[in-house]
């Protein structure tokens, strides 16, 4: 499987040596993104921010929100997380992916309240809004 490193507009990355994601065959899995130049924004708007780096990155690697199956939230105040979680909902409601939310000390810029990270399967198909609830199954 061939792979592809897809960089992002962080002079960092050469001197750390990351990519802001990396596709092999269809998986593609997205670094830790902070809200670069959102620093002054609250946490819903450093949210966006975030969605909006990731984006790009998922579109250079051929995939949309929708072939995201995994996202990790990275808070540094825990009353942020509905803010946060707002956001998430507006481009995952209907996608669900397996997510995860946690509150850290702190980020490497003071000023980020939140940094996320996903995973992706390009052209895996949704199943067709099925979600089992172990609760009620017979």
């Amino acid at each position: 499987m061939a792979r592809q490193n897809i960089s992002g507009d962080s002079p960092f990355e050469p001197v750390i040596g990351f990519s802001r994601a990396v596709r092999i065959g269809n998986q593609l899995h997205i670094a830790g993104t902070g809200p670069v130049g959102a620093d002054s924004l609250d946490a819903a708007g450093q949210t966006r921010r975030i969605f909006s780096i990731i984006a790009k990155s998922l579109a250079e690697a051929g995939a949309t929100f929708h072939d995201v199956v995994r996202t990790r939230m990275y808070l540094t105040h825990a009353e942020d997380w509905e803010a946060v979680g707002r956001v998430h909902g507006e481009y995952f409601g209907a996608i669900r992916p397996a997510a995860t939310m946690v509150v850290v000390a702190k980020l490497l810029n003071p000023a980020w309240r939140v940094e996320i990270e996903m995973d992706a399967v390009i052209g895996a198909e949704q199943a067709s809004g099925n979600i089992i609830d172990t609760n009620n199954q017979k």
